[in-house]
């Protein structure tokens, strides 16, 4: 099956005789609950503390870019992306990424972020960054950042900073503090700036 399968059955749909595989299709409102219930298991209340959850206080997710892994009726994976600034530039943040711990290995996570960034150049998106092991997410093109060239809101690990170019070069002229976009939700925000 096409890892980029183009029919966006619902997850009742995917448990159909002879589907013996995951698909990947856009995240639907009805998806959100569950999408929620992994990132927990996966990360764990601890999540929200970090810098890349604060940014994302208060600001909505990029909708045309959340993607989930479906396979039997069931969620095996997911990723969002939520915009931020930096230094006046916008961006894309990638997360987060989470699949079924017992699906791991298989190939999702990297299925999932080819079918987003894939969309997020076709919309005309020019960078992504994201905090990760660059082993992983050098598999669909992410680099480390130079360090100190973009600093976040809060303790970060600067060998963690990843960055993507979706156009030509535009990862190299990201400089300054990654900071929230607009915010959609003012009463939620509170300890990451505004950009």
């Amino acid at each position: 099956m096409n890892l980029h399968e183009t029919t966006e059955p619902l997850l009742s749909d995917a448990s159909e005789p002879g589907c013996r595989t995951w698909i990947v299709r856009p995240e639907r409102p009805e998806d959100a609950p569950l999408v929620e219930a992994l990132n927990e298991t996966a990360f764990g209340p601890g999540r929200f503390a970090k810098s890349a959850y604060r940014l994302r206080e208060g600001v909505g997710q990029v909708a045309a870019l959340a993607f989930v892994a479906i396979e039997d009726g069931a969620l095996r994976g997911s990723v969002r992306f939520w915009p931020v600034m930096i230094g006046g530039h916008t961006a894309l943040m990638l997360g987060p990424l989470a699949v079924e711990a017992k699906q791991r290995g298989r190939g999702i996570g990297v299925a999932l972020m080819e079918r987003a960034l894939d969309e997020a150049k076709k919309l005309g998106h020019e960078v992504v960054i994201l905090i990760g092991d660059e082993p992983y997410y050098a598999r669909v093109g992410f680099s480390k950042l130079p360090p100190g060239r973009i600093r976040f809101p809060g303790p970060v690990d600067q060998s963690r900073i990843l960055g993507l170019s979706l156009k030509s070069g535009a990862a190299l002229n990201l400089m300054g503090e990654v900071r929230r976009a607009e915010l959609d939700d003012p009463n939620c925000a509170d300890g990451a700036g505004v950009g």
